[in-house]
């Protein structure tokens, strides 16, 4: 043991590699044979991929695994406010002490090799799970999937694919068919696999991968379905129809994300879950009401909530969401990452925004400064300002509106900030 904490060990992992992304298998597969292979130790595995809905997706299923009474392991990314958030076990998210632990056996095993912070701490994460007993073991893709440091369980238990959308084109390519190519690699020889409504590019490029891997496929709108009746979720397969609550994660699109979920959990034989799934599941930052804390008493006579969507089909389910939620013209506050496509989040938020309030988020060298995103809004239709911080643009909101209904959007990173300074 070094003797250092948690921080001090995940800031010399940043360190270990030039480029932030960098997608390759060849030094997580390194890393894992001088840990003795933990990923062949797993309980049995859900693999989920896709652009939008992965986490609440697998927020969902870990719901309906523990309400069906199983124990089950989550790995998830990025995290908001602390790095344990990203490993869950069995139910529970590990502890300072472990996660230390843990953290530097992969560094002394790893040595002064190449590695990315991400691969180096999915390793420290198959490695948890392998030594921790549980029924189930979710992994959250973190980008992609043919390439991304979680593909190296060669026998999951299910594959799931939610919707895929342009986003990360730097990375996984320009056009929906290569970027869905890059999220099918999830899909193994054999492994069936649970697939979300997809436009008909990446379908077609997703079937073609399963058919020539003999892999069973379940799909939203041919295999099953999901709608709304009567403020209830239905749901039917070939199994039959399942009448339940409308999810507890808010907006519309949550009820295509619980779709997925139910046809994981009937697929897992676990559809006793169904319940649970769509009632007790928690996923922070998505349409999530902030009730405590130094903003909220900013504001205390108006509302505020925080979502950390940050691409065109999240700025469509934010849209989505506010009709839903009938909110009327509200205030919004927000502050994007320099690699995304800002004027597709902005212009499904063109209707409900009364003006947004542009900021820069605080320690991301990647974040926009607060004067490229003022001009995006504008670009979009929205009357746009800029701002120095979310608390001066909310006491400059407040001072206007005392019941004002107040957004903050455009990054998990900003969202985690938030998260930290209100806590």
């Amino acid at each position: 043991m070094t003797g250092a904490g948690s921080d001090a060990l995940l800031a010399r992992m940043m360190a270990f590699h030039p480029k932030i992304i960098d997608l390759t298998l060849d030094r997580v597969w390194r890393l894992l044979a001088a840990l003795d292979h933990p990923e062949r130790h797993l309980p049995p595995v859900i693999h989920i991929a896709g652009t939008n809905g992965k986490g609440s997706t697998q927020a969902m299923i870990r719901a309906g695994l523990e309400g069906a009474g199983c124990r089950v392991h989550a790995y998830t990314s990025p995290h908001l406010a602390r790095f344990h958030e990203r490993i869950r076990l069995a139910g529970t998210l590990i502890s300072e002490p472990a996660l230390t632990e843990l953290l530097d056996e992969c560094l002394r095993a790893n040595g002064s090799d190449a590695i990315t912070y991400f691969e180096i701490t999915t390793c420290a994460a198959l490695l948890a799970f392998a030594r921790t007993q549980a029924d189930y073991t979710l992994l959250e893709v973190g980008l992609g999937g043919r390439l991304d440091a979680t593909n190296v369980v060669e026998q999951p238990a299910l594959s799931i694919i939610t919707p895929v959308s342009l986003d990360h084109q730097q990375y996984l390519g320009e056009t929906l068919a290569e970027i869905a190519a890059e999220k099918a690699g999830i899909i193994k020889r054999g492994v069936p696999c649970v697939v979300a409504a997809q436009e008909d590019a990446a379908l077609d490029v997703i079937e073609a991968r399963a058919a020539r891997l003999g892999a069973p496929l379940s799909v939203q709108g041919q295999h099953w379905h999901v709608t709304t009746e009567g403020g209830r979720l239905v749901y039917q397969d070939e199994t039959g129809l399942l009448d339940l609550p409308l999810p507890n994660l808010a907006g519309p699109h949550q009820v295509q994300n619980a779709g997925v979920a139910l046809a994981a959990l009937r697929a897992l034989g676990h559809g006793a879950g169904a319940d649970a799934a769509v009632t007790c599941a928690q996923w922070p930052a998505r349409m999530q009401r902030l009730r405590s804390g130094p903003l909220v008493d900013a504001l205390p006579q108006g509302r505020l909530w925080l979502d950390g969507g940050h691409n065109p089909a999240a700025g469509q389910a934010i849209a989505a969401t506010l009709a839903q939620m009938n909110t009327g013209k509200l205030w919004m506050i927000c502050g994007m990452l320099n690699t995304k496509d800002v004027g597709g989040f902005m212009q499904p938020l063109a209707g409900v925004a009364q003006r947004l309030y542009a900021v820069s988020i605080p320690g991301e060298a990647a974040t926009l400064s607060a004067q490229e995103t003022a001009n995006a809004a504008r670009q979009a239709g929205i009357d746009a300002q800029q701002a120095e911080s979310v608390a001066s643009a909310l006491a400059d909101i407040a001072a206007q509106d005392p019941q004002a209904q107040v957004l903050i959007c455009g990054s998990l990173y900003l969202a985690g900030h938030i998260l930290r300074e209100n806590g």
